[in-house]
C-alpha cells in the first residue's frame, strides 16, 4: 500500500516537472499593432503577462507604450529580419488583430506557412470587422479565431494551450 502511494507520488511529480519543462520550452510570438495604432499597448502587455505562464513570449516589446522610440534607431530592414528570426524560432503565435495592421496581417501569414499554431484573438464590441482573410482561416486546431472580451482571455489561454495551471 504504501509502496503505490510512494509510485503515485513519483508519478505525480514526474508528471508536474514534465509539464513545467513543456511551459518553460514553449516559444510564443505575440502579434499586435504598432504602427497602425497603438491605442491597444497597455492590453497588449496585460495579454503578455498572462502569455508568460505559457511559455516565453519572443516579442514583449509589443505590449510597451515606446516601443516606436525604442526601435528608431533600427532600420526597417533590421525590424523585420529580427522579427522574422523570432517567428522561425516560436512555436506559437498569438495575435490581437481587433486593431487592423498590415504588419501582424503579414506575421500570421508568414506563421501560416512556416506551420506555426495561430491564436487570433478580435474584441467584437469595438465595432470593428475582422477581416475575412482572418475569419475565414480558422481551421478548428491549428488557426483558431476567438471573439472575446479581455476577462475571457485567461481561460482562451487554458484552452489554447490545453494545460491546467
Amino acid at each position: 500500500m504504501i509502496r503505490k502511494a510512494r509510485e503515485r507520488e513519483k508519478q505525480t511529480k514526474t508528471t508536474f516537472i514534465q509539464s513545467f519543462h513543456k511551459k518553460m520550452s514553449r516559444k510564443i510570438y505575440f502579434a499586435g499593432s504598432i504602427r497602425a495604432g497603438r491605442d491597444d499597448a497597455d492590453l497588449y502587455a496585460r495579454l503578455i503577462e498572462q502569455l508568460k505562464q505559457y511559455g516565453k513570449v519572443l516579442t514583449e516589446h509589443v505590449g510597451n507604450t515606446s516601443v516606436e522610440k525604442e526601435e528608431k534607431d533600427l532600420s526597417e530592414k533590421e525590424i523585420h529580419d529580427r522579427d522574422m528570426e523570432w517567428l522561425n524560432e516560436s512555436d506559437y503565435l498569438v495575435a490581437e488583430v481587433t486593431q487592423p495592421s498590415l504588419g501582424v496581417g503579414y506575421e500570421i501569414g508568414r506563421a501560416v506557412d512556416l506551420k506555426k499554431t495561430i491564436l487570433c484573438l478580435f474584441r467584437p464590441q469595438t465595432g470593428k470587422r475582422l477581416s475575412a482573410m482572418i475569419r475565414g482561416a480558422e481551421n478548428g486546431s491549428t488557426f483558431i479565431v476567438k471573439d472575446y472580451k479581455e476577462t475571457e482571455a485567461p481561460s482562451i489561454f487554458k484552452e489554447f494551450f490545453k494545460e491546467e495551471l
